[in-house]
Protein backbone atom coordinates (compact mmCIF):
# COMPACT_ATOMS: atom_id res chain seq x y z
CA UNK A 1 0.00 0.00 0.00
CA UNK A 2 2.51 2.43 1.00
CA UNK A 3 4.93 1.32 -2.17
CA UNK A 4 8.13 2.06 0.02
CA UNK A 5 11.07 0.16 -1.82
CA UNK A 6 12.71 -1.20 0.84
CA UNK A 7 11.07 -2.08 4.00
CA UNK A 8 12.69 -1.18 7.57
CA UNK A 9 15.05 -3.67 8.90
CA UNK A 10 13.19 -5.46 11.64
CA UNK A 11 16.52 -4.96 14.07
CA UNK A 12 15.34 -1.70 13.95
CA UNK A 13 12.35 -2.35 16.45
CA UNK A 14 14.85 -3.62 18.90
CA UNK A 15 17.03 -0.19 19.06
CA UNK A 16 13.68 1.38 19.60
CA UNK A 17 12.53 -1.32 22.43
CA UNK A 18 16.04 -0.46 23.88
CA UNK A 19 15.83 3.69 23.41
CA UNK A 20 12.42 3.87 24.12
CA UNK A 21 12.77 7.60 25.44
CA UNK A 22 14.96 8.44 22.62
CA UNK A 23 12.14 7.53 20.39
CA UNK A 24 9.05 9.76 22.38
CA UNK A 25 11.47 12.56 22.12
CA UNK A 26 11.96 12.44 18.41
CA UNK A 27 8.65 11.52 17.54
CA UNK A 28 7.52 14.57 19.24
CA UNK A 29 9.63 16.78 17.24
CA UNK A 30 8.54 14.74 14.06
CA UNK A 31 4.81 15.79 14.90
CA UNK A 32 5.81 19.26 15.60
CA UNK A 33 7.98 19.17 11.92
CA UNK A 34 4.54 18.08 10.57
CA UNK A 35 2.60 20.57 11.66
CA UNK A 36 4.94 23.42 10.64
CA UNK A 37 4.93 21.67 7.28
CA UNK A 38 1.08 22.73 7.05
CA UNK A 39 1.38 25.61 8.42
CA UNK A 40 4.19 26.64 5.96
CA UNK A 41 2.18 25.40 3.26
CA UNK A 42 -0.92 27.31 4.17
CA UNK A 43 2.04 30.26 3.89
CA UNK A 44 3.25 29.69 0.74
CA UNK A 45 0.62 28.74 -1.43
CA UNK A 46 -2.60 30.28 -0.73
CA UNK A 47 -3.80 30.54 -3.62
CA UNK A 48 -5.11 26.45 -3.06
CA UNK A 49 -8.40 27.08 -0.75
CA UNK A 50 -8.35 23.41 -0.97
CA UNK A 51 -5.19 23.10 0.03
CA UNK A 52 -5.47 25.03 2.68
CA UNK A 53 -8.50 23.76 4.31
CA UNK A 54 -6.75 20.36 4.42
CA UNK A 55 -3.61 21.54 6.02
CA UNK A 56 -5.48 23.63 8.60
CA UNK A 57 -7.26 20.97 9.92
CA UNK A 58 -3.78 18.40 9.30
CA UNK A 59 -2.00 21.10 11.39
CA UNK A 60 -4.16 20.76 14.28
CA UNK A 61 -3.96 16.78 13.97
CA UNK A 62 -0.18 16.92 14.33
CA UNK A 63 -0.34 19.38 17.03
CA UNK A 64 -2.77 16.84 18.50
CA UNK A 65 -0.55 14.19 17.68
CA UNK A 66 2.48 16.16 19.35
CA UNK A 67 0.35 16.93 22.74
CA UNK A 68 -0.19 13.30 22.92
CA UNK A 69 3.40 12.13 22.42
CA UNK A 70 4.18 14.99 24.75
CA UNK A 71 2.26 13.69 27.56
CA UNK A 72 3.91 10.18 27.50
CA UNK A 73 6.61 12.01 28.08
CA UNK A 74 6.24 14.35 30.93
CA UNK A 75 4.48 10.78 32.62
CA UNK A 76 7.36 8.93 32.05
CA UNK A 77 9.18 12.34 33.14
CA UNK A 78 11.66 12.42 30.75
CA UNK A 79 13.48 15.86 29.31
CA UNK A 80 12.35 16.40 25.69
CA UNK A 81 15.49 18.55 25.34
CA UNK A 82 16.53 20.65 22.15
CA UNK A 83 15.71 19.82 18.34
CA UNK A 84 17.79 17.31 16.33
CA UNK A 85 18.44 17.29 12.92
CA UNK A 86 16.37 14.38 10.87
CA UNK A 87 18.91 12.97 8.50
CA UNK A 88 16.47 11.29 6.80
CA UNK A 89 14.14 14.52 6.16
CA UNK A 90 17.59 16.32 5.22
CA UNK A 91 18.93 13.53 2.44
CA UNK A 92 14.94 13.99 1.02
CA UNK A 93 15.18 17.04 0.63
CA UNK A 94 18.37 16.84 -1.59
CA UNK A 95 16.14 14.55 -3.86
CA UNK A 96 14.62 17.13 -6.16
CA UNK A 97 16.47 20.40 -8.04
CA UNK A 98 16.11 23.55 -6.34
CA UNK A 99 14.15 26.18 -8.40
CA UNK A 100 11.40 25.93 -11.04
CA UNK A 101 8.10 27.55 -10.78
CA UNK A 102 5.80 27.70 -7.95
CA UNK A 103 3.64 24.67 -8.83
CA UNK A 104 7.01 22.70 -9.23
CA UNK A 105 8.35 23.77 -5.89
CA UNK A 106 4.65 22.71 -4.60
CA UNK A 107 4.46 19.35 -6.11
CA UNK A 108 7.84 18.60 -4.86
CA UNK A 109 6.95 19.42 -1.41
CA UNK A 110 3.74 17.49 -1.29
CA UNK A 111 5.77 14.28 -2.35
CA UNK A 112 8.35 14.60 0.29
CA UNK A 113 5.43 15.29 2.74
CA UNK A 114 3.92 12.12 1.79
CA UNK A 115 7.03 10.03 1.46
CA UNK A 116 7.73 11.23 5.10
CA UNK A 117 4.45 10.09 6.05
CA UNK A 118 4.57 7.13 4.39
CA UNK A 119 7.79 5.65 6.47
CA UNK A 120 6.42 7.52 9.49
CA UNK A 121 3.56 4.78 9.09
CA UNK A 122 5.70 2.04 8.27
CA UNK A 123 7.79 2.51 11.63
CA UNK A 124 4.42 3.30 13.17
CA UNK A 125 3.30 -0.10 12.21
CA UNK A 126 6.79 -1.66 13.62
CA UNK A 127 6.24 0.14 17.02
CA UNK A 128 2.98 -0.99 17.24
CA UNK A 129 3.83 -4.85 16.19
CA UNK A 130 7.34 -5.15 18.11
CA UNK A 131 7.39 -3.01 21.32
CA UNK A 132 7.29 -4.92 24.60
CA UNK A 133 5.44 -1.66 25.68
CA UNK A 134 1.97 -2.71 24.99
CA UNK A 135 0.39 0.55 26.11
CA UNK A 136 2.64 2.38 23.81
CA UNK A 137 2.25 -0.09 21.19
CA UNK A 138 -1.62 0.19 21.20
CA UNK A 139 -0.54 4.46 20.79
CA UNK A 140 1.04 3.52 17.63
CA UNK A 141 -1.25 1.52 16.29
CA UNK A 142 -3.64 3.86 16.30
CA UNK A 143 -1.40 6.54 14.99
CA UNK A 144 -0.17 4.29 12.02
CA UNK A 145 -3.42 4.84 10.60
CA UNK A 146 -3.40 8.20 10.66
CA UNK A 147 -0.24 8.69 8.75
CA UNK A 148 -1.19 6.41 5.76
CA UNK A 149 -4.22 8.92 5.70
CA UNK A 150 -1.85 11.51 5.62
CA UNK A 151 0.62 10.03 2.61
CA UNK A 152 -2.73 9.63 0.78
CA UNK A 153 -3.62 13.16 1.58
CA UNK A 154 -0.19 14.59 0.28
CA UNK A 155 -0.17 12.41 -3.38
CA UNK A 156 -3.68 13.46 -4.33
CA UNK A 157 -2.69 17.26 -3.72
CA UNK A 158 0.55 16.22 -5.97
CA UNK A 159 -1.62 14.22 -8.39
CA UNK A 160 -4.42 17.10 -8.56
CA UNK A 161 -2.24 19.77 -9.12
CA UNK A 162 0.30 18.17 -11.66
CA UNK A 163 0.29 16.27 -14.53
CA UNK A 164 -0.43 12.88 -13.38
CA UNK A 165 2.07 11.45 -15.72
CA UNK A 166 4.49 13.64 -14.39
CA UNK A 167 3.79 13.40 -10.52
CA UNK A 168 3.71 9.30 -10.87
CA UNK A 169 7.46 9.55 -12.51
CA UNK A 170 8.28 11.74 -10.07
CA UNK A 171 6.81 10.06 -6.88
CA UNK A 172 8.16 6.60 -8.71
CA UNK A 173 11.85 8.45 -8.94
CA UNK A 174 11.43 9.32 -5.29
CA UNK A 175 10.62 6.41 -3.90
CA UNK A 176 13.53 4.44 -5.31
CA UNK A 177 15.80 7.03 -4.27
CA UNK A 178 14.63 6.44 -0.77
CA UNK A 179 14.71 3.11 -0.94
CA UNK A 180 18.60 3.12 -1.44
CA UNK A 181 18.88 5.96 1.02
CA UNK A 182 17.14 4.00 3.83
CA UNK A 183 19.85 1.45 3.51
CA UNK A 184 22.27 3.66 5.85
CA UNK A 185 19.08 4.94 8.21
CA UNK A 186 17.62 2.41 10.51
CA UNK A 187 19.98 1.53 12.79
CA UNK A 188 19.50 5.00 15.28
CA UNK A 189 16.86 5.74 18.22
CA UNK A 190 14.63 8.32 15.99
CA UNK A 191 11.44 7.63 14.15
CA UNK A 192 13.30 7.83 10.59
CA UNK A 193 16.65 5.83 11.45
Amino acid sequence: MLGLKLPTDPRWADIANKNIEEILIDHAWCEQKAASTAISLIVNYPEYPELVTAMIALSREEMGHFKMVHDKILARNIEMGWDRKDEYVVQLLKFFPKGGSRKTQLIHRLLIAGLIEARSCERFRLLSEKLEDKELAEFYKNLMISEANHYTMFLKFARKYGDREVVDKKWNDLLEFEGKMIQGLGNKETIHG
